[in-house]
């Protein structure tokens, strides 16, 4: 061995390629000092074939480094498919059994290994293999915390998540962008869907209802890109938006009496704002004994009624054929004897579908679109309809639009990451070709932010009765005078629509 060699061993620095010298009458032998040999050929067979040779001596087993652990994970990952083979996909195990064998045989294996490991290390190791093979690898833990909300992956070297309302970024990441296209491909198989070179881009979910949206190269030039917007375990009820902040306790009590009144209302609001999660809440305020419909692009709604029907869109297979869109849903959902029909989101010519049903006897549906202010939700709502393909005159969607949407509920994500409810807005009609609307609850901004930024305002009743109230009276919903900040609920007379 060259003094130079030596030299960087000592030091324990990687000195590069280093020429050894060779033997008589043999070429030269070029060492790299510093980076782990591959393992050797067979090697994963040999340790799954140890079981019976008892464990390895602690005491001859040399020290462990993190090099070490990282060669020890992939050895064990290998030795653990060798051992199982098709278990880890077979559908009729269940999940529990399926958890219980990958940890019984990721023992055995460890435990014959030759690498001292301490207890915490083993734990540990146990866990990221057991998330490598059945669950999501190093996004695991992070869908596993409850402080996360939603989980965003740039690339295999770059994840982002969202607490609080702020993105900040992790150390977590993947060995590759294999690794990351074997994580998105795990998901995406278990609800049906694909995705590949001929489909790029897929909507998914996991089971426990979180949003999944994915997309690969070539359309993903850094790299596959993958986000998850992650639902709660416990779904959230309306004592929770109450204690969070997004609504106030009188806000509340006024929704809840809308829905009871079987009131068409939709929740308007930008991506990520939780017009999802406060339409499931509203959901919750329907009566146990009303036969409810939701039609979404992939299940996220959490209903906690029994009599519900959840209806799916489904796109088209690999020949581009069996497509169901949401509005053939919709369509279909009529037929169905339905008391509510709610539609997780309009984004296109459902939305036609949705505002006749709403006109001809279906009262009380629920649905959300994307915009930035009550006046951009009726603007975009006519946009949708025209989008059904009907050569409609705009006053004739106008007219549709203010005759079937009774209430618009503004959710905004404020500078201070904070969801709020900013408006509820009743859709009066049309006075010549402008459609009116008459704010009941508006965010008041004067109160100015605490020291940690956080906004302290929230939103007031405006004062101004609205003419919804008739409806309430018809359908014997009472409301509080101090809800309204009025002095007395009389209906507006001859407020007709």
């Amino acid at each position: 061995m060259s003094l130079s060699d030596r030299l960087a061993q000592a030091r324990g620095q990687a000195a590069g390629p280093v020429p050894l010298a060779p033997a008589q009458g043999d070429e030269p032998v070029i060492r790299v000092v510093g980076r782990p040999a591959p393992p050797p050929t067979g090697l994963a067979s040999r340790i799954a074939g140890r079981a019976g040779a008892g464990p390895v001596d602690p005491a001859t087993r040399p020290a462990a480094g993190p090099d070490t652990l990282t060669q020890l994970k992939e050895r064990a990952s290998r030795a653990l498919f060798e051992r199982l083979g098709g278990k880890l996909s077979d559908a009729d195990i269940p999940d529990e059994q399926l958890h219980a064998l990958v940890r019984t045989d990721l023992q055995r294996v460890i435990a014959h290994e030759p690498t001292p490991l301490s207890e915490e290390d083993r734990r540990r190791l146990i866990t990221e293999l057991t998330d490598e093979v059945l669950g999501y690898g190093p996004l695991q833990p992070l869908l596993d915390d409850p402080d996360v909300t939603e989980v965003m992956v740039n690339g295999p070297d770059t994840v982002y998540v969202e607490r609080g309302g702020r993105i900040v970024r992790t150390s977590a990441g993947f060995a590759d962008e294999q690794h990351l296209r074997r994580v998105i491909e795990r998901i995406v198989s278990r609800v049906g869907r694909r995705i590949d070179e001929s489909s790029p881009l897929v909507d998914a979910r996991l089971p426990d209802g979180s949003r999944v949206n994915a997309i690969i190269p070539p359309l993903a030039f850094s790299g596959s890109s993958l986000t998850i917007r992650k639902f709660a375990r416990r779904p959230l009820q309306i004592a929770d938006l109450i204690e969070g902040g997004t609504l106030s306790s009188d806000m509340a009590e006024l929704l809840r009496a809308c829905v009871a009144a079987r009131l068409n209302v939709i929740v308007s609001g930008g991506t990520g704002t939780g017009k999802t999660t406060l339409l499931n809440v509203l959901s919750s305020f329907i009566p146990a004994g009303e036969r409810i419909i939701t039609i979404e692009d992939a299940v996220e709604l959490q209903l906690q009624q029994e009599h519900v029907v959840r209806l799916e869109s489904r796109p088209a297979n690999i020949e581009g054929k069996g497509a169901i869109s949401i509005r053939d849903l919709v369509r279909n959902s009529l037929r169905m004897r339905p008391d509510r029909i709610i539609i997780g989101e309009v984004r296109g010519g459902e939305s036609l579908d949705m505002l006749q049903a709403m006109n001809t006897g279906h009262d009380g549906s629920l649905s959300t679109v994307h915009a930035n202010s009550p006046r951009d939700a009726v603007a975009r709502l006519e946009t949708l309809v025209l989008m059904a393909g009907m050569d409609l005159p705009l006053r004739a969607v106008r007219e549709q639009v203010t005759s079937a949407v009774d209430v618009i509920i503004q959710v905004s994500r404020l500078r201070d990451g904070s969801r709020r409810v900013t408006h509820v807005t009743e859709v009066l009609g049309l006075e010549g070709d402008t459609v009116t609307l008459q704010d009941a609850f508006l965010f008041d901004h004067s109160a100015g932010s605490d020291r940690d930024g956080r906004l302290l305002g929230r939103a007031v009743p405006t004062g101004i009765r609205p003419r919804f109230l008739e409806r309430f009276a018809e359908r014997g919903v009472t409301l509080a005078p101090r809800v309204l900040g009025v002095p007395h609920l009389a209906p507006v007379g001859g407020g007709g629509r």
